[in-house]
């Protein structure tokens, strides 16, 4: 099956067909290979916009399939004063969501160097809760990305990547390792089997990488080793990216639908009100966007949210009385007749 992947900046991306093995790991891998989960609040939000956007495009549908009978469209006018309102904030999200997509790779670059970094220094604790499936993670990722390492595969020297519960301590070699890390860790210049490239003609040769003379017709510095050259990390952002590089015209094309909708029921709207004000629903009328100039426009806005916010309040001159009233009332008070007069 086609599995759609929400956990990058880039949106909701679709990757090859995955066996249901595969589907349960690489949904919940970003969790564990990413440092900055809150890096997924940009596809969430563009999720969320689709499913929105579904809802409104439904009621433009309906609206405009009642503007053909003039006695139905009267009640869709106060509901499309909302809608117009939703639309227009889905327009924007959008629009911005798209823009965040992009410039977000340096923050996603990041967010993997440091998830990868930690994910390999816990590979080795399989029995630690929390990090079980550490171990399985980073193998399955390194074997379909075909990468190893953060950056490189040297990463894997700088570690301690295999847990004390298998090592014998009684080994001369292991106590030689472990007392020459000032740390008292168990170091190797060798790396997990998920790092071994299948297409290389020679057996894959994990351990002793840097010692010439532990293999036959081995040189270290050659570039033919037979393991994946690339880093996780390269791999994961040059992943991500080819699927927004495919998927972003696409989001840019429903924007551009979306606004197409947005002007076109806006057009039909006073049309419609057009007609109906010159009793003559039948007839041809003209449509437009705005009905007074775009300075006009904002000023009305800006008026009419002043008022909204004022609505409520009680003006202190108001409760104490302006000093005008105040005046009248004493005048009105001397000027009154007496009892005794």
């Amino acid at each position: 099956m086609v599995v759609c992947i929400s956990t990058d900046p880039s949106g909701v991306l679709c990757s090859r067909p995955l066996s249901s093995e595969q589907d349960k790991w690489i949904n919940g891998m970003d969790v564990q290979v990413m440092d900055n989960t809150q890096i997924h609040v940009v596809p969430d939000i563009l999720m969320l916009v689709g499913l929105a956007s579904i809802g409104t495009n439904w009621l433009a549908s309906r609206a405009c399939q009642d503007s053909l009978d003039p006695s139905r469209f009267p009640r869709w006018r106060v509901p499309l004063l909302v809608w117009f309102s939703v639309a227009a904030v889905l327009c924007c999200l959008l629009v911005a969501v798209f823009v965040l997509s992009y410039a977000l790779q340096g923050s996603l670059e990041e967010s993997l160097k440091v998830g990868l970094r930690n994910g390999i220094r816990f590979y080795k604790d399989t029995d630690v809760p929390g990090r079980c499936f550490q171990k399985e993670t980073i193998d399955r990722l390194q074997m379909e990305f075909r990468c190893c390492g953060n950056n490189n595969f040297k990463d894997w020297f700088e570690v301690q990547w295999v847990s004390n519960r298998y090592l014998d301590f009684t080994s001369k070699d292991v106590k030689d390792r472990i007392r020459s890390n000032v740390d008292g860790r168990y170091l190797l210049d060798g790396v997990p089997f998920s790092c071994c490239n299948p297409t290389s003609p020679r057996p894959c040769m994990r351990y002793h990488l840097t010692d010439n003379t532990a293999h036959f017709n081995y040189d270290y510095q050659s570039e033919e080793l037979n393991l994946y050259g690339r880093g996780c990390r390269q791999a994961l952002t040059d992943y991500y990216m080819e699927l927004m590089n495919s998927t972003g015209p696409a989001v840019l094309s429903v924007i551009l639908v979306q606004m197409s909708v947005l002007v076109s029921l806006r057009y039909l709207q006073t049309a419609v009100d057009t007609a109906a004000a010159l009793e003559d629903p039948a007839g041809d009328s003209d449509g437009y966007l705005l009905e007074k100039s775009v300075r006009e426009t904002m000023e009305d806005l800006k008026a009419k949210a002043l008022t909204v916010l004022r609505f409520g309040q009680v003006d202190p001159s108001d409760a104490e009385g302006s000093p005008e009233d105040a005046d009248a009332e004493k005048d009105a008070k001397d000027a009154a007749p007496t009892p005794g007069s």
